[in-house]
C-alpha cells in the first residue's frame, strides 16, 4: 500500500503552467538534436540498407522502452528489426543475433553495463554497432561504427533526474531513422497496410469488393419484364433492400431499391400487382467494378447518399450486389 503523502493545494494555472514548461524544454531538446542530422545520420541509413540482416535494437531501462518502440517503427515501415533486452542477452538470447544483423544500441550516458557487457561478443561476430547517446566521448559512442548524437540541453524533470527531454530525443531519431529508410525504400501505403492486416489501415487498403460482395445466387436480380410484386418478393428473398433490374443476358437495366418503393407509394396510382419494374426503377444507377477497393464503394455511397451498390463487369454484367452493412461487418467503415 502507497504511503500517503501530503501536499499543499496547487493552483490550476501552476499545473498548466508547468506541463507547457515541459513542452518548451523537449522543443529545444528536439530542435536541438535536428540540428546535429548529418553525415552520421546519413552514414547509419546507409549501413542500414547495406545490411543482409535485421536492425537488432537494445538498451536498459528507459533507454530500453524507447529501443522496443524504434524497432517496432522500423519492422513496421519496410525495416526488419526487433528488440533484445540486453539482459536476457548475456543469458542465451545473444543467440537471436545473427552475423548479418547490425545492432542499434541506446544508452543515454553511453556507460549502460548491460549493454557494454555484448559489446565484444558482438564485435567478434563482426556486427556492425549504431549507438545513440548522449555523450559523444562515452564508451558506446567510442565503440559504434557510427554515433547519433541525441544530447539534449536539459531534461524537463526539475530535478534532472528522469529522463525526460533526452527520450523524447531518442524516440524522434528513431522516427527519423525510420522516415527516411522508409522514403529511400520507396514503401507505399499498401506495403503498409499489408504488414498491418488486421489493422483498419490493413482493411481500407487490402480489402476488395469482391472480398466483401454477395454474388451468384445471392443477388437480388429481375428482369425488366417482371412486375413490380415479383420484384418485391426478389428483394424480400435477398435481403439487400434492392434489386437490380437485367437483360436476358444479366446486363443491368436499373435498379429498385427501398427509396424507389416508398416513392412508389405515395403514388396513389401504384398497383403493385400490375406496374412493370421497368417503370419505376433508377435508370443509370451508381455500380462498381469487382476489382475496386472496398473503401471506394463507401465513399461512392456517402458522395451520393446511397446505401447500396450493384457490382458490374466490364460488360455492364451484373456479378455482385453490396450494402452499407457489408462494409460495416468489414469495418471498412
Amino acid at each position: 500500500m502507497a504511503n500517503d503523502v501530503s501536499h499543499a493545494p496547487v493552483a490550476p494555472g501552476a499545473l498548466a503552467a508547468s506541463g507547457r514548461r515541459v513542452f518548451e524544454i523537449e522543443a529545444r531538446g528536439l530542435d536541438a538534436v535536428a540540428a546535429r542530422i548529418d553525415g552520421a545520420f546519413s552514414a547509419a541509413c546507409e549501413l542500414i540498407l547495406a545490411a543482409r540482416g535485421r536492425v537488432v535494437c537494445t538498451g536498459m531501462g528507459k533507454s530500453g522502452h524507447i529501443a522496443r518502440k524504434i524497432a517496432a517503427t522500423l519492422a513496421s515501415t519496410g525495416t526488419p528489426a526487433f528488440y533484445v533486452h540486453p539482459g536476457e542477452a548475456g543469458h542465451g538470447d545473444l543467440g537471436m543475433i545473427t552475423d548479418a544483423d547490425i545492432v542499434l544500441a541506446l544508452s543515454y550516458s553511453g556507460e549502460s553495463e548491460e549493454v557494454l557487457t555484448l559489446l565484444p561478443v558482438l564485435k567478434r561476430q563482426g556486427n556492425l554497432l549504431i549507438a545513440m547517446t548522449g555523450r559523444a566521448h562515452s564508451t558506446l559512442a567510442g565503440e559504434a561504427d557510427v554515433h547519433l548524437d541525441v544530447s539534449v540541453p536539459a531534461e524537463a524533470c526539475p530535478l534532472d533526474l528522469a529522463p525526460t527531454s533526452s527520450t523524447t530525443a531518442s524516440l524522434a531519431m528513431g522516427d527519423a531513422l525510420a522516415v527516411a529508410l522508409l522514403e529511400a525504400r520507396g514503401f507505399t501505403a499498401d506495403d503498409f497496410a499489408r504488414s498491418h492486416p488486421a489493422g483498419s489501415l490493413g482493411r481500407r487498403l487490402l480489402l476488395h469488393i469482391s472480398d466483401v460482395m454477395h454474388a451468384g445466387a445471392e443477388v437480388p436480380k429481375v428482369r425488366e419484364t417482371a412486375r413490380l410484386s415479383e420484384a418485391l418478393v426478389e428483394m424480400s428473398r435477398k435481403r439487400l433492400g434492392m434489386t437490380a433490374v437485367v437483360d436476358a443476358d444479366d446486363r443491368l437495366l436499373g435498379l429498385f431499391t427501398d427509396g424507389d418503393l416508398r416513392r412508389t407509394l405515395d403514388d396513389d396510382r401504384a398497383d403493385l400487382r400490375n406496374t412493370l419494374i421497368s417503370e419505376v426503377m433508377t435508370q443509370s444507377p451508381k455500380t462498381i467494378a469487382s476489382d475496386r477497393l472496398a473503401v471506394e464503394a463507401a465513399q461512392l455511397m456517402e458522395a451520393h447518399k446511397i446505401n447500396a451498390l450493384l457490382v458490374v463487369d466490364a460488360e455492364r454484367r451484373v456479378v455482385g450486389a453490396l450494402n452499407i452493412h457489408d462494409l460495416l461487418r468489414a469495418r471498412v467503415v
